[in-house]
């Protein structure tokens, strides 16, 4: 077969390419030309998946999709190794990468893993951890208690506790007026809006450490609940000692429902991951480990919804409301909605796994 020629850009007429170029450009063509059919198939099969689903793929094409996709990522190690034309490569690339997505890949997009994890996906793994739910709630209550038989021995104690700032009135021996000036309501929403995001962000780190923490066999998260309910407790003999202990919990009930439920829900899911680490099973520790991760993680993207919430209710409602049978009202529907939601709220065939990232675009 006789060479190839190319163009000359420096004289006229033309050469003839070098045996090695031309040995180069006939093996890409054979290598291409004996599995170009196999490509092709597997490229019209992924735009029908692309554009439809699996509902526009027929019986065949399915089961032939795995077998084709080994086939182009096969021909994509050896175009690599041979250095075949980049054009070549580069096609192959692109071709299996999208195949590797249709394979293997997240079959939902964004607003149907939304959908699924809102109706299902979410109550259904806080239901899976009740056991480390029960316990977090017992330290939790724990907590409190000791921290108000704490300051009620010594009143030492509560500055340990509570380390109030400066120009703070809420500390021993403060008048009932002082105390009930903090828990009044302001009188317009102008700069809430800053504040709310503030109490997220604050909210969020306490939940997210008692999260993380849990990798320790539990142990730091159920520290980090009894810490900050003992905090809780002394603030709570504080106001006791001035007959307003009702109107304190009306006050944190607007948005403590909230806040409260998502740090016991932070909490559990961290003693979750430690006690499946502690306590493995028949599991290797890293396998339960996982297991228990993936479950703990659903929980956690719930609670970043509710501390969105909480920080609202804390920034908007709790200020502008002052009646304490209205901010009662407000603290008791949204533990209502959540005891339901959690407890109550069982769609039938809620199933799949919620922690699926949502397919891009």
């Amino acid at each position: 077969m006789k060479a190839p020629v190319i163009s000359s850009w420096f004289g006229r007429g033309q050469v003839e390419a070098p045996p090695d170029i031309t040995s180069a450009a006939l093996r890409s063509d054979r290598f291409r030309l004996e599995r170009e059919g196999d490509w092709k198939r597997l490229e019209a099969i992924i735009v029908r998946m692309e554009k439809g689903g699996l509902r526009r793929i027929a019986d065949d094409d399915l089961i032939a999709l795995p077998a084709l996709y080994r086939t182009a990522a096969s021909s994509l190690s050896v175009a690599r190794e041979t250095s075949l034309d980049a054009a070549t490569l580069a096609y192959l690339e692109a071709l299996v990468q999208r195949a590797w997505f249709q394979v293997y890949g997240p079959r939902q997009g964004f607003v149907r893993w939304l959908r699924g994890f809102l109706l299902g996906g979410w109550s259904r793994a806080v239901r899976e951890l009740w056991l480390d739910i029960g316990i977090a709630l017992f330290v939790m209550v724990a907590g409190a208690v000791a921290g108000w038989l704490l300051v009620a021995q010594d009143e030492a104690w509560y500055y340990r506790l509570f380390p109030a700032g400066a120009g703070d009135p809420r500390v021993p021996g403060a008048s009932r007026e002082q105390l009930l000036a903090t828990l009044a309501n302001e009188e317009s929403a102008a700069g809430l809006a800053g504040f709310a995001a503030q109490l997220f962000s604050n909210n969020s780190a306490v939940c997210i450490l008692a999260f993380a923490l849990g990798f320790a066999f539990g142990i730091p998260s159920l520290l980090l609940l009894v810490h900050n309910l003992a905090l809780l407790g002394a603030l709570l003999w504080l106001f006791d000692t001035q007959g307003l202990v009702v109107e304190l919990a009306a006050w944190l009930s607007v948005h403590g429902t909230t806040e409260l439920f998502g740090i016991l829900l932070s909490g559990a899911a961290g003693l979750h991951i430690g006690r499946s680490m502690a306590f493995p099973g028949q599991l290797p520790v890293l396998d339960a480990a996982a297991a228990a991760g993936r479950r703990a993680a659903v929980v956690m993207v719930g609670v970043v919804i509710m501390m969105v919430v909480a920080a609202l209710l804390e920034a908007f409602p709790r200020q502008l409301v002052e009646a304490t049978s209205g901010r009662f009202l407000i603290g008791g529907t949204m533990l209502t909605f959540w005891l339901a939601y959690f407890i109550l709220y069982r769609p039938a065939g809620a199933a799949g796994d919620a922690l699926a990232l949502p397919e891009a675009g």
